[in-house]
């Protein structure tokens, strides 16, 4: 049912525009849309039209005999096309009138409404792509970074799969051999030398460890590198994170311990996404509820990867040591750059008081005034450097996907399991299932092995459309 039925759907972005996209896709699209369109060259039917070439005429109600829109009709013939099935796409005016009608032609003369990532999902079905491939495509219609977009479009075009099959292929050499071995077990034949198996397995172990590690790092590419905004009340937290995102996103007050809960939000700085998060002020308080918001606060401490440290600097004592040494307890582990803020409310001379007390210090320390701007841009300067996030020596593969990375923990207790059972002299059945086992995870992430409820959930995720 779902290979044989026909569909349409929009797949430019909801809502009025110039040019809107309405897709119809399967073996009787080129039909259906025929019984609508009207070429501008008599008797000319879209299944003779040459595909990949452009035909202009209109769309027209059969029953009314009324001209819905001027359109222009692109044909695509199976299996040359994003789905691998015959697909036809009419771009029409973006009146939302205009595309409703012509969704509603279709649908009254034999389309089905797509679901959301069906045409996609068709794609998968049909071979066009592997599984992984095919979440890379929700991940590039996302990408808002050169970052995510690079790794969208490396997932995409199969760098991430050609990795995986790579794997495999080695796997399933020598699970062939063992599993031969069984054969001839009343012989004592070897066919695999357990020497090169158990370097194979090492070499497989350190690969599937080192996509692993990365996606940490695709994670925070995807997601936004978090950045803790910390510090005591009425520092300037929350003046700080509206000049990051450029708009009044936390109320500023003189009142200390306005900020009660973090406040979270992302900005693009150089190519990369930063999370920011501002948290409730540092201090004695018996407030109950300013209590469980500097609860929070350290627990954001704990999720972040960077700590702005802010500090009053028209309010610095001369115990330096106490004062860092607090700081270094609360965020032992995190990269940290203490912020000295209000440096507009100094004189020169106190100033360079303050920078020549703290120069001992090994933290990494910026002087910025966040209400005035002053030295704010080489703060955010400071952040990419610190950031300091580049791809993974693994060919350029960065895994971004939960599920990935879950599959490639599961293969890689696998592939640990066989170099054990080598070292222990383990019989060939379990070195078997073990191998076996491993190439089962890993052909989760492609879709080699999958379930309809995986299936499922992965494409409902999709807008409709694609």
């Amino acid at each position: 049912m779902f290979r044989q039925s026909t569909i349409c759907a929009i797949s430019t972005a909801a809502g009025a525009g110039g040019i809107a996209v309405i897709r119809v896709c399967g073996e009787e699209a080129f039909t259906v849309v025929d019984k609508i369109f009207r070429s501008k060259r008599k008797n000319d039917s879209l299944k003779n039209q040459k595909p990949y070439m452009v035909g202009y005429g209109t769309i027209n109600d059969v029953k009314t005999n009324e001209t819905i829109d001027e359109v222009l009709v692109t044909v695509f013939h199976a299996p040359h096309s994003f789905t691998g099935d015959n697909t036809v796409e009419i771009a029409c005016h973006g009146s939302i009138y205009v595309q409703q009608e012509i969704l509603r032609l279709l649908v009254d003369n034999g389309c089905h409404l797509a679901q959301p990532g069906e045409f996609t999902m068709r794609a998968f079905v049909n071979g066009k792509m592997d599984l992984s491939q095919a979440e890379a495509v929700a991940d590039l219609i996302a990408s808002t970074t050169r970052a995510s977009h690079r790794m969208a479009i490396k997932q995409m075009r199969g760098g991430f799969s050609a990795e995986l099959q790579k794997l495999r292929t080695q796997l399933l050499d020598f699970v062939s051999l063992i599993e031969l071995e069984l054969d001839f077990s009343e012989e004592d034949v070897e066919f695999a030398d357990r020497k090169k198996l158990k370097n194979l397995a090492e070499n497989i172990e350190q690969h599937i460890s080192q996509l692993a590690d990365s996606f940490k790092a695709g994670n925070v590419l995807k997601n936004g590198i978090p950045i803790a905004l910390v510090g005591e009340t009425n520092v300037g937290k929350s003046t700080l994170l509206n000049m990051f995102l450029n708009e009044d996103k936390a109320i500023v007050s003189e009142i200390h311990g306005t900020t009660r809960d973090t406040i979270e939000d992302l900005a693009t700085i150089e190519g990369l996404t930063f999370r920011f998060i501002d948290t409730a002020g540092i201090r004695n308080t018996t407030d109950q509820i300013e209590i469980l918001g500097i609860e929070r606060t350290y627990q954001k401490i704990e999720q972040a990867e960077i700590v702005l440290w802010l500090v009053d600097s028209t309010a610095i004592n001369d115990d330096v040591e106490n004062f860092v040494g607090q700081i270094s307890e609360c965020t032992a582990g995190k990269k940290v750059i203490l912020v000295f803020n209000k440096i507009d409310k100094l004189s020169d001379e106190k100033l360079e008081y303050i920078k020549a007390i703290f120069d001992s210090t090994d933290m990494d320390k910026i002087y910025i005034s966040a209400k005035s701007r002053t030295n704010t841009d080489a703060l955010q300067k400071m952040l990419v450097k610190t950031a300091h996030y580049k791809y993974p020596d693994n060919n350029g593969v960065v895994v971004n996907n939960i599920r990935h990375y879950d599959a490639l923990l599961k293969a890689k207790e696998a592939i640990i399991r066989v170099i054990s059972g080598l070292d222990n002299n383990i019989s060939g059945d379990l070195l078997s299932q073990d191998i076996r086992e491993c190439m089962y995870h890993l052909g989760e992430i492609t879709g080699q092995i999958s379930t309809d409820e995986v299936l499922g959930n992965i494409f409902s995720k999709f807008c409709i459309g694609k």
